[in-house]
């Protein structure tokens, strides 16, 4: 069975965007996206909201008029690799391969995906996220903390969610940016 990630990269007052929806203050590292880059390579399906999916697209063809280093490059050919589900109401089609469109978030789903996945599964974006977590779908957060206070935006938890963690694993990387890995447990 595949376990399912949500896995995000946060300010320190744990906000995945500003109150202007913004991810400007991520700023990519070499040593940093390498190890998002480990993970991600376990994983065969990414499940995204909408916002989320529109800003991860940029990965199908737009990065390829950019000067990227080696990093980013092989996320791409990951992200391009994976299946992608993503959940909309409003999304008319995908503007990537590999890609489906569901209009609503069915846990039942989500539970046969996880049973018949030969690869991982990550989900992407906090309010598709709060759905699995809040339906014990979710078995693994792995949260990339950045050293900035945003202030406000959307958070990577939603309010009123209880949960008990074990912490797997955590790592600190030169440029402040710190990984925790928690399981889940039920």
């Amino acid at each position: 069975m595949a376990k399912l990630i949500y896995l995000m990269n946060t300010s320190l007052d744990t906000y995945v965007e500003d109150e202007h929806g913004s991810f400007g203050w991520i700023a990519p590292n070499k040593e940093w996206n390498s190890y998002i880059n480990e993970i991600c390579s376990s994983c065969g399906i990414f499940l995204y909201g909408r916002r989320m999916y529109e800003a991860m697209v940029y990965w199908e063809t737009e990065y390829a008029a950019h000067n990227h280093q080696d990093f980013h490059l092989d996320f791409a050919k990951q992200w391009q690799a994976a299946e992608k589900i993503v959940y909309s109401r409003t999304l008319a089609e995908p503007r990537s391969v590999r890609t489906r469109i569901e209009r609503e978030f069915d846990t039942d789903e989500v539970r046969r995906l996880k049973v018949n996945a030969e690869r991982d599964m990550t989900i992407q974006g906090p309010e598709i996220a709060a759905q699995a977590l809040r339906a014990g779908l979710v078995d693994e957060i792995q949260i990339f903390v950045l050293p900035v206070i945003v202030g406000g935006g959307k958070q990577f938890f939603p309010d009123g969610l209880h949960l008990n963690l074990e912490l797997v694993e955590e790592r600190a990387f030169r440029n402040g940016v710190v990984a925790v890995r928690y399981a889940v447990c039920n």
